[in-house]
């Protein structure tokens, strides 16, 4: 058995505090809450990864510092691994505005990918930037036996919505299950370039169909 590879959603940001939907390289930084969560996430991982990436927004780069630090394996970033971009949605923080975003990202989960918010990315868009970056990864990293995982901190609805695709886990249960910050999914390759999904936040599998709207902050 190969090694994961392991999505991790950043730390909480002054951006998930506000509820302002912040998209935009490089984005807003880490709250003091956010760099100890992610502190906690390297200290707690019973094995270095063999490998660390992250995207190029700010709270990735600074969440992938710290596990960096705690772990010793170098840091490097990767382009594609952006959150979806909102477009003219960037920035602001009304019940209108997410309301708006959720019901484009809902229909993505259900196969509407063409659909986008004004300004801003298509589900195919984010698949297309998206899902090559990871099979450039598995294909360097995770196809040896004895490979160890691989870390990517990058975006929970980004990170949902390819999980996702490359898995077939429940549409509802993607729609609905909202990631908290340093939660993670992680993914297990197997033969003819499937995944596994292994972990979904605090779920483990099977993944049940039926499952009401968790957290009010979908994104970062």
């Amino acid at each position: 058995m190969t090694g994961k590879l392991i999505l991790v959603r950043h730390g909480e940001t002054e951006g998930n505090v506000a509820k302002i939907l912040d998209t935009r390289l490089p984005g807003l930084p880490l709250t003091e809450r956010g760099a100890a969560q992610a502190k906690t996430f390297g200290a707690n991982l019973i094995a270095p990864p063999q490998k660390l990436f992250c995207s190029a927004a700010l709270r990735a780069r600074q969440t992938g510092g710290y596990i960096e630090a705690a772990t010793g394996t170098p840091l490097e970033v990767l382009e594609d691994l952006q959150e979806v971009q909102l477009g003219d949605l960037e920035g602001l923080n009304t019940k209108a505005a997410h309301e708006e975003f959720q019901k484009v990202y809902h229909a993505w989960h259900f196969g509407e990918l063409n659909l986008r918010v004004p300004g801003g990315e298509s589900g195919e868009d984010v698949l297309a930037r998206y899902i090559p970056a990871l099979r450039r990864l598995r294909d360097e990293y995770l196809t040896d036996p004895d490979a160890g995982d691989v870390i990517v901190v990058s975006h929970g609805a980004a990170m949902r919505l390819v999980s996702r695709e490359l898995t077939g886990v429940p549409r509802l249960f993607a729609a609905n299950n909202h990631l908290d910050n340093t939660e993670t999914i992680e993914l297990l390759p197997f033969e003819n370039n499937l995944w596994e999904c292994t972990r979904w936040g605090h779920y483990l599998p099977p993944f049940a169909d039926e499952i009401e709207p968790t957290g009010d902050d979908p994104m970062g």
